[in-house]
């Protein structure tokens, strides 16, 4: 059975942000963890080398395949953060549309800085994402 690349590691994240550059990245990440901490009641776990997740679900697929993965959380890039909603983000439109300023892949959400955004439309579509995901798959603490 082939795993998902991306495994829970034992790194914390404490020590990953206080490495994330430049500065600027490091703050936003400081602040996106405590937001998601907050609005999702979880500890945060580092998922790989660059992804911190909050809840962890356990999927398995018609097809057999079935793993662990994120509920969700993010990644503080140097380009730009990215967010994960593991739904995707097909069903959201009202929620993005009052966020600001952002750029979308199918489960990642990327944003600049958090300057560019509204935090407390952030927390909603946290919200709704763990909302949508719990609708398929039991999301358990981190």
């Amino acid at each position: 059975m082939v795993q998902n690349k991306t495994q829970p590691t034992d790194t914390t994240p404490a020590a990953f942000i206080a490495a994330v550059e430049p500065a600027s990245k490091r703050d936003d990440a400081r602040v996106l963890d405590q937001l998601f901490r907050e609005v999702t009641g979880f500890q945060p776990v580092m998922w790989g080398p660059s992804i911190i997740g909050y809840g962890r679900y356990h999927y398995r697929y018609d097809s057999g395949r079935e793993g662990d993965f994120l509920a969700t959380g993010f990644s503080p890039r140097k380009a730009r953060h990215s967010i994960y909603i593991m739904p995707g983000y097909a069903d959201f439109g009202p929620i993005l549309d009052r966020l600001g300023k952002h750029k979308m892949g199918k489960s990642c959400l990327y944003v600049n800085k958090l300057a560019d955004i509204d935090l407390d439309v952030l927390a909603d579509l946290i919200r709704a994402g763990l909302a949508d995901l719990a609708k398929s798959w039991p999301i358990q603490p981190s």
